[in-house]
């Protein structure tokens, strides 16, 4: 398990994904996790992937998931994941970030 991911969490304009990013960032610190989480809009993610170790997709943004595989396919080692609704509806950090440990 890396303890120092980073992590860019992507959603139509950003903005929810800030709060959800935010929450994931307190849940790690209180396990000692050295996580960066940033937000971003969906049109940003070209700008990001070669900092990031994982995508995190915003379940009503499903849509842009092959997009998005496309855009990475140079990048073997970089995951894109798809939020589950479950943590994502709730800003739930702490389930967001369990999402997280199991895909490492």
């Amino acid at each position: 398990m890396k303890k120092d991911l980073n992590i860019l969490l992507v959603c139509g304009s950003g903005a929810s994904s800030g709060f959800m990013a935010a929450n994931i960032r307190k849940a790690a610190k209180a396990r000692d996790l050295q996580f960066t989480v940033a937000a971003r809009s969906d049109s940003e993610i070209p700008n990001y992937v070669d900092e990031v170790d994982l995508i995190m997709v915003g379940p009503h943004m499903e849509f842009i998931l092959e997009e998005v595989r496309d855009w990475i396919d140079e990048y073997p080692e970089l995951k894109v994941e798809l939020m589950k609704g479950d943590y994502y509806s709730h800003l739930d950090g702490e389930k967001a970030l369990e999402h997280i440990l199991e895909l490492y």
